[in-house]
């Protein structure tokens, strides 16, 4: 990691389905990704700006930066001090819980706005973190459950339900995602994808990234960084899971999984105590 960063990927067992990130970055560049948890990210110093679906946003000092699960973002400074972090990951069924139980809200729930000025929050996001640090689970939780219910009576809300494809062209990026899905480990080319789906690879691939936010390829880094995130919480060894996924070895996933995780494979699981 470049001089002067650092950052701590972890979990507090008595949080379950919680991720817990602190971390100092200056030339750490985000790849376009998504994660399948939804991302709270109080900022306590700098500026951290990111691409959201199609617009560059920025998080600041008392800000909480929002991302949906499944939504395309990217992550990199806005000043050249870089940006120091403290964020949760917690997965869909902890939010839809807490959404149920604090305001009545059933379903699919989700967040309007990626940036938040709330310094309120953002201390209970940062709060979170150091209950988490001091063993206090009795905090850790309460806290997140009232982020959580602040967020969603001010910026949430039940989420559309996606519909089925209404055209040819996002049909065939469903399909061709679900192709990528089964083929990771060896994909076809574009042009061989196209035409087992019966279109034209540039049709295939704009299809695509409407559907998606991003082109094939990258989305299907991405899907493989998450499934090795899923073997590595597993206690599969890094090199192993790289193999699986379809990277061409552990260094090649220790790339992309820090361009997308923000630490390499082997202190993800070490930190989350799955190493074996």
């Amino acid at each position: 990691m470049a001089s002067g960063e650092r950052a701590r990927y972890w979990q507090y067992s008595e949080l379950p389905g919680v991720d817990l990130l602190h971390a100092h970055y200056v030339r750490k560049a985000f790849a376009r990704h998504t994660h399948e948890t939804f991302v709270f990210a109080a900022i306590t110093e700098g500026v951290e700006a990111f691409h959201y679906r199609d617009d560059l946003v920025h998080a600041g000092p008392g800000q909480i930066a929002l991302v949906n699960p499944d939504t395309p973002h990217t992550g990199h400074a806005g000043v050249p001090e870089g940006w120091t972090y403290r964020t949760i990951y917690p997965d869909a069924e902890v939010i839809r819980s807490i959404a149920a139980d604090t305001i009545s809200l059933r379903g699919a729930v989700g967040f309007t706005e990626p940036v938040v000025d709330d310094p309120y929050a953002a201390q209970l996001v940062i709060g979170v973190h150091r209950a988490a640090e001091e063993g206090n689970a009795l905090a850790a939780d309460s806290l997140l459950r009232l982020v959580t219910a602040r967020m969603l009576r001010s910026h949430g809300g039940r989420l559309a339900s996606p519909l089925l494809p209404r055209s040819a062209g996002a049909s065939n990026a469903v399909r061709a995602r679900a192709v990528l899905e089964e083929r990771m480990a060896d994909p076809p080319t574009l042009e061989r994808l196209a035409a087992e789906l019966g279109t034209s690879p540039f049709a295939l691939l704009r299809a695509f990234r409407e559907t998606y936010g991003m082109p094939p390829h990258t989305w299907l880094t991405d899907a493989r960084v998450r499934r090795a995130r899923r073997l590595l919480d597993a206690g599969t060894a890094p090199a192993e899971a790289a193999v699986a996924v379809g990277f061409t070895d552990q260094p090649h996933l220790n790339r992309h999984f820090t361009r997308s995780v923000g630490v390499p494979p082997g202190a993800y699981q070490r930190a989350r105590g799955t190493r074996t």
